[in-house]
């Protein structure tokens, strides 16, 4: 056994299909800067007024990678947690997130291989209760076994 898993790390051992995690969080105006600088994405959709009013979304939105790092965040934080390691993730974006906009990231169990240590799950954002991103991820859980 491991005597040093994190805290809240849910382990392949205890992962059940149906389980469900999430957060919320509002998207700043700060955010979207910041997620500018980081991944050098300066389209002025994301950051010139002016320009993102003449366009389909009638103002300013949030990166779509922004949102789908919140579906990350629950993953990495809750479930399975700590040690979990990413191995595919599909995004399908159905509508902009913007400036402002309190964002639900969820994920659901829906597939296990406990002998290979894969997770499959729903993923999905909704900002008033409207989805604006879905997916499905495929991680690696961590165990309280060896390998």
């Amino acid at each position: 056994m491991l005597d040093n898993m994190p805290r809240g790390t849910i382990c392949i051992e205890d992962i059940e299909i149906g389980m469900t995690r999430s957060l919320r969080k509002v998207v700043t105006d700060h955010d979207i800067e910041l997620f500018a600088e980081v991944s050098t994405d300066r389209n002025p959709v994301h950051l010139d007024d002016d320009y993102a009013n003449d366009t389909i979304f009638e103002g300013r939105i949030a990166h779509g990678m922004l949102t789908a790092g919140l579906v990350s965040a629950v993953i990495g934080e809750q479930l399975p947690g700590h040690g979990t390691v990413y191995l595919g993730q599909s995004l399908k974006f159905l509508g902009p997130v913007r400036p402002g906009d309190m964002v639900l990231a969820e994920v659901e169990v829906t597939d296990i291989d406990h002998s290979k240590r894969r997770v499959k799950m729903d993923t999905r954002c909704l900002v008033d209760g409207k989805k604006v991103l879905v997916g499905e991820a495929t991680v690696l859980a961590p165990s309280r076994k060896f390998d």
